[in-house]
């Protein structure tokens, strides 16, 4: 699946991913390939990534994301 998360003034990652943790205001949650689609708010947080055994995470003070065909974009404040 593909992961993008941007801001209003960058693309601070895009790329091939196997899992997604986002910060939601009920608690952290998981995406993962064939997830089914939604859209959620996100909190203050880390969104953190894995792609071949290889870890990543970018920190978020609050945004949005939405899953829809295997792509889960993130927009972040």
């Amino acid at each position: 699946m593909v992961l993008k998360v941007i801001s209003a003034e960058n693309i601070l990652f895009e790329g091939e991913v196997e899992k997604v943790s986002l910060p939601g205001a009920g608690g952290t949650f998981v995406v993962l390939p064939h997830h089914a689609s939604l859209i959620s708010t996100l909190v203050k947080g880390t969104v953190s990534y894995e792609h071949n055994g290889h870890k990543g995470e970018v920190s978020v003070d609050g945004g949005i994301v939405d899953v829809d065909n295997d792509v889960v974009s993130v927009c972040i404040y």
